[in-house]
């Protein structure tokens, strides 16, 4: 099987035919883009390839596994509960909707289930594979006289007092099950049937515990087993002072609603909402029941009932093993090759450089992480908060590092008695206990924190530093396409605009001066000069450089857009593709996630090209380049081209002015629509087939490094 052969297909499963292939798609479809929920389903198919890819090494195929999984888990908290709310609303709902609430529902059961047999179908080829590099993942029933010993001792010193086994049956009212987490469910009775069967729930406790513990293993091999199989094993001794000598236990999961319902109206008080709603999300609503497909059939009844669960409650049938999340963390000390990602290097101009704001203000500076080290933002921080020149730090924060060493500069800062501000994202899905805390952190430190803006989320990813020598205040600054977080720099495909620039720190500081002053009307945004802005000005800005692209097609002349982002939802800006197309413009894209825009159309002078990237490196850049006849405008962008970025966030692009970065960036993405080994073609089925083209193979990721080394004199030969 070769990764080519494994184009994993999204389109739902049930009664529905497929549309017609090629540019009679268009005329098959009278919705104008496709659905948004089926398009994401299909990116996360495309994360499922990379685990069925055999030229993709083994702890990774796994760790893809894991990916597939956790997005999919966040998918039913955000997604499948959203459309869930809009199925209550009835008609009025499809005011939102070109569909059907039910209908998309419906499709997403079906393509669930048909992704999740084949996931467990990788699965059970990646422990084929496992085992003929002998790694075994025992269950209960396959552990030798050592490891039966091993296992018991080891749940007696760790795990029991770590659970607690509930019988449910004798509980008025079922416990909670938390989001999360997944449960043993069992069923215990005994051979003669002397006693009556009894049903309990234990809870599996992987955010106290790993979930994989090594075994003894003879030399040359490696057993694990998981920590679900550990408590299996000891139910006897669990349940001992029952009577019962036969266990029956399988693993259940239940996925809740997680969007936080925050009011728009700050003068209440935003911190004790958010607290809240997050306590809130830990209670929502199940809008998914994961099982075990073998569960006894009483227990499976007895639960949805219980549970107040139906069978149009996206009940998902699957394999022994649940939460394979987790599987992102499987240990890699059982290989006998380890894994060593490429290193970026640091960017020449820093190498031996004194003084990082000395080389910014010489020149606009580009760091393409994680091609190279995102060392020098961390560095330029650590500079300005000792360098007593500086009077000023202002930033933005989304998603901080668990132990940031951005935090840290920013105290250091603050000691060295700067002012620091610092525009911290409260409600950053799934980080918003973590920013409490980290602004707890900076106001015990004497920073200011900000909190954003009433109805919009701040998602902007700006710093200005201000510099005080003599008579003259000197700014430099960076705006970026990725979070400021050193753990994910480390695989996150993002750029950082380093500059001191005077027309882009100029609206840097208007974006912070709205940001400081609740006074300020988003109007405020208008008298920046050369940053485009959501929600005010950044889609009217890319209309006007497409309708630019549009005349030059209908003169004759040439005309071409190239985007990369990781989502296309907007359907005002796809509209206007479409509109280019048909014109004539050449349009080419690398969008890594959703793309709701179809790509042929008879009707069109020029299809679209499309492709998704899924490697080893996370796609995550945004930029937009279009032709201007001859003389290209380039933008970077923390932005997607979606409605939520584009009118209900604070973001920035920015225009990038110098020739030689301008060079770079334009290489940078022309490599990635070169790919043919990594690249997924975006049609108007959701296909997901590989991109080939005859001759050299070209994988785009490690072209980028090649290319970025030889500029930097540190080319050591990286190869495919």
């Amino acid at each position: 099987m070769t990764a080519q052969s494994n184009a994993v297909t999204t389109w739902p499963t049930k009664d529905k035919k497929h549309p017609k292939k090629g540019k009679e798609s268009m005329a098959a479809h009278k919705k104008k883009t496709i659905v948004r929920d089926i398009s994401w389903l299909s990116f996360n198919a495309r994360v499922l390839q990379e685990a069925a890819d055999q030229t993709v090494p083994l702890y990774e195929r796994i760790r893809f596994l894991g990916i597939f999984s956790s997005n999919l888990d966040e998918f039913f908290r955000v997604r499948v509960a959203t459309l869930k709310r809009m199925s209550s609303m009835g008609k009025s709902a499809k005011m939102h909707l070109e569909e059907n609430a039910d209908d998309i529902l419906d499709d997403i059961q079906s393509t669930v289930i048909h992704q999740q047999q084949e996931q467990n179908r990788i699965w059970t080829e990646i422990q084929d594979q496992l085992e003929q590099e002998k790694i075994y993942l025992r269950t209960d029933k396959q552990l030798n006289k050592e490891q039966q010993r091993f296992v018991l001792n080891y749940f007696n010193d760790e795990v029991r007092t770590n659970i607690i086994p509930l019988m449910i049956e004798s509980i008025p009212q079922l416990p909670y099950l938390r989001d999360k987490s997944i449960y043993l469910a069992c069923v215990l009775g005994r051979t003669d049937g002397s006693v009556r069967q009894k049903f309990a729930l234990i809870e599996i406790s992987t955010n106290v515990l790993p979930r994989f513990i090594i075994l003894p293993s003879k030399e040359g091999e490696h057993n694990i087993i998981l920590l679900e199989d550990v408590v299996r094993f000891a139910l006897p001794n669990l349940f001992h002072y029952f009577g019962f000598d036969k266990f029956d236990a399988h693993i259940i999961k239940v996925t809740r609603d997680a969007e936080l319902d925050i009011d728009n109206d700050f003068s209440n008080n935003l911190i004790h909402q958010i607290e809240k709603g997050i306590k809130d999300r830990r209670k929502g609503k199940p809008v998914r029941f994961v099982y075990d497909k073998e569960i006894d059939t009483l227990l499976l009844e007895y639960l949805m009932r219980r549970l107040g669960l139906s069978k149009k409650d996206n009940l998902i049938p699957g394999g022994r093993i649940h939460n394979f999340k987790d599987f992102m963390d499987f240990p890699t000390s059982v290989f006998p090759k380890a894994h060593t990602r490429r290193k970026g290097s640091m960017h020449p101009l820093f190498v031996n450089a004194p003084s990082v704001m000395h080389v910014i203000q010489k020149q606009d500076v580009m760091i393409h992480t994680p091609y190279q080290s995102f060392d020098t933002i961390i560095d330029l921080l650590r500079e300005a908060a000792i360098d007593p020149n500086v009077t000023t730090i202002k930033i933005t924060s989304y998603r901080l590092a668990k132990n940031s060493k951005i935090v840290n500069a920013l105290v250091n800062a603050a000691r060295n008695g700067k002012q620091v501000v610092v525009v911290m994202e409260l409600r950053a899905r799934f980080d918003e206990e973590a920013n409490l805390r980290w602004k707890t952190r900076l106001e015990e430190e004497n920073i200011k924190v900000l909190i954003g803006v009433p109805g919009m989320k701040v998602h902007a990813k700006i710093c200005v530093i201000k510099k005080r020598i003599g008579n003259k205040t000197l700014q430099v600054g960076f705006v970026s396409t990725g979070n400021l977080n050193e753990n994910t720099a480390r695989i996150y495909g993002d750029h950082y605009l380093l500059t001191a620039d005077r027309a882009i720190m100029a609206d840097i500081n208007r974006i912070f001066s709205f940001l400081e002053s609740p006074k300020h009307d988003i109007n405020f945004l208008a008298a920046c000069k050369v940053m485009p802005v959501s929600p005010l000005s950044m889609r009217k800005t890319f209309i006007k450089l497409i309708d630019r692209e549009i005349k030059q097609a209908k003169s004759k002349k040439k005309a071409e857009i190239i985007l990369k982002m990781n989502s296309l939802s907007d359907d005002i800006l796809i509209n206007k593709l479409y509109e280019a197309a048909a014109a004539g413009v050449t349009i080419r894209m690398v969008i890594r996630g959703i793309c709701c825009a179809y790509t042929e159309n008879k009707k069109w002078k020029k299809d679209m090209e499309a492709v998704s990237i899924i490697d080893e490196y996370l796609e995550h850049a945004r930029v937009f380049i279009f032709h201007n006849c001859g003389e290209p405008k380039v933008y970077l962008s923390s932005s997607d081209w979606m409605v939520r970025n584009l009118d209900h966030r604070v973001e920035a692009a920015v225009p990038v002015e110098d020739p030689e970065l301008k060079k770079e960036l334009i290489d940078i993405v022309n490599i990635q629509l070169q790919g043919n080994v990594k690249a997924r073609v975006l049609d108007n089925e959701q296909k997901n087939e590989y991109k080939r083209t005859s001759g050299k193979k070209v994988h785009a990721q490690v072209e980028i490094f090649r290319y970025l080394h030889e500029k930097t004199y540190n080319f050591d030969g990286i190869n495919n």
